[in-house]
């Protein structure tokens, strides 16, 4: 409706335009004998120089596309300026119904990001405050692998293709295993002040990274928590990585290159019943589609994949909407902290086992001063009796929160969200975005038979059928793929875009 009400607004003022510049020549028909109507068509169409058009008609000219017996409006010069300004007004077009499928995808992908960005950085801090309120002795040093940490989560969730939660967990726990080692299984242990100690620490403190994996120090819970991360941010990370080549999709589309023949078909259902001085004429149904489908059947050929895409892109999103326990994004990051804390648990409760074998593959540490500062100093060793006893200690207390989540696995966690909408949850958009790009499934595949309905016809009793004015269109018209277009009458395209032949095949490696 309104392209509608655009394309009348500017058939009105072509047409006062017509009669306040040449009132002795209207508008309603044809005049035989005058291009008036030809001239005021090419200066609002803003096709090239208006001194290009004849006066009257004439005969004799060179055409290439509009060849007519008779006299005619058009010059070979006006025809090239035709053949740059299809090429233009078809790209417009593209942009134009693009518009909104291209808006969706890039507002929602934006948001989806803001949206895990938020969950991320709370969760982030969330982990710290472990350290704060537990492991005291180990917060200050435990924040930078903590935000490694989730900065690789985040890098994961973001669609990074190089990204890999397996490598980011294990480098945690590496980082992580010297300090557990050295601050709360032999706290004993200082940070000498002699060189000589300082490097021997580095020395002993890289080959525990090293040996992590192999002492098991935290039990089988790195493993428990890749686990997890891996079946929760799954779908996160495969909905990014899809609106990513989604968007990539719909750009390609854009951009596509037109071939000559097609500029040619083009040419000849726009402007070729100009040179006859029909300037009001629109091309038949018929006509319209084949030339339309000759120009985009590279963009035709990735309907089948594009809906694909949409359907997994629904999928994706449905399944993001949902808070079971097993595959919430929100619990898995919540519950982050209380991996990280069962393994710390873990390796109290193994102290002498991890010690002795330690030291049978790194050596022993050479004893240092006591650490003074007043959290160190709280230290104490912590045996097995110790943790089995003390349930209700604050080294116990961070798992609370886990338990309170698991008692109400149907409440979505409360998030930031996207800007301008503070109160947007995971939920909300996915299933927003779920419900929105359904519409776009079989868009690339209607798209000619679209740009035909609304932007070449209007109802009429005759049409132009690329060479004169008839009821309706006698030709054959085609469908939509590569193979049909041998049998175009009106276009003759034998290869498609190389770009698009490239999107077409990662869409089908993706898709199937």
């Amino acid at each position: 409706m309104f392209r509608a009400d655009i394309q009348n607004v500017h058939l009105f003022r072509v047409i006062m335009l017509c009669f306040a510049l040449f009132p002795e020549a209207g508008c309603g028909s044809a005049d035989a004998g005058s291009c008036h109507e030809v001239k005021i068509a090419y200066m609002m169409r803003q096709i090239g120089p208006v001194q290009l058009v004849p006066e009257r008609p004439g005969t004799g000219e060179p055409l290439r596309v509009c060849v007519h017996a008779g006299p005619s409006c058009c010059t070979s010069k006006m025809e090239d300026s035709y053949m740059a300004a299809v090429r233009s007004e078809m790209q417009h077009k593209m942009r134009s119904y693009s518009f909104e499928l291209k808006y969706l995808i890039d507002g929602h992908g934006k948001a989806f990001q803001e949206t895990f960005e938020s969950l991320v950085s709370f969760t982030s801090n969330l982990t710290c405050s472990l350290f704060d309120s537990a492991y005291s002795a180990l917060a200050s040093d435990c924040r930078l692998p903590v935000f490694q940490l989730f900065s690789d989560i985040r890098r994961h969730l973001s669609g990074d293709a190089n990204s890999s939660l397996n490598n980011a967990v294990r480098r945690f726990y590496n980082d992580l295993f010297p300090l557990v080692y050295r601050r709360l299984l032999n706290p004993g242990i200082g940070r000498p002040s002699a060189t000589s100690h300082l490097s021997f620490l580095s020395n002993h403190d890289d080959c525990l990274r090293m040996t992590q994996q192999d002492v098991s120090p935290f039990g089988p819970h790195p493993r428990l928590l890749v686990g997890s991360l891996s079946r929760a941010l799954g779908p996160g990370r495969a909905l990014s990585r899809l609106l990513r080549l989604a968007g990539e999709v719909v750009n390609s589309t854009e951009k596509v290159t037109l071939s000559r023949e097609c500029g040619r078909g083009l040419v000849k259902m726009q402007y070729c019943s100009h040179c006859r001085g029909l300037t009001l004429l629109r091309p038949c149904t018929g006509l319209c589609h084949n030339v339309m489908k000759g120009c985009l059947v590279g963009v035709s050929e990735l309907g089948a994949p594009w809906g694909r895409l949409v359907v997994l892109l629904q999928r994706l999103a449905a399944t993001l909407a949902t808070s079971s326990n097993h595959n919430s994004m929100e619990l898995a990051l919540l519950a982050v902290r209380n991996h990280v804390n069962d393994a710390i648990l873990h390796a109290q409760l193994h102290g002498p086992q991890i010690t002795a074998t330690v030291e049978k593959v790194c050596g022993p540490q050479e004893p240092g001063f006591m650490l003074t500062d007043t959290k160190s100093s709280q230290i104490h060793p912590v045996t097995r009796a110790t943790l089995l006893t003390s349930k209700a200690s604050a080294v116990i207390l961070p798992a609370s929160p886990h338990r309170h989540l698991q008692s109400h696995p149907q409440k979505s966690f409360p998030l930031k969200g996207a800007k301008g909408d503070k109160s947007r949850s995971l939920k909300k958009l996915s299933r927003e975005f779920e419900i929105s790009i359904q519409r776009y499934r079989w868009f690339l595949s209607e798209l000619p038979e679209m740009l035909c309905e609304s932007e070449m016809e209007v109802e009429q009793h005759t049409c132009w059928s690329g060479e004169d004015v008839v009821e309706s269109y006698a030709g054959h018209v085609v469908g939509s793929t590569l193979k049909a277009q041998k049998e175009n009458p009106e276009t003759s395209i034998r290869h498609t875009d190389p770009a698009l032949k490239e999107v077409k095949q990662r869409l089908e490696r993706l898709t199937q």
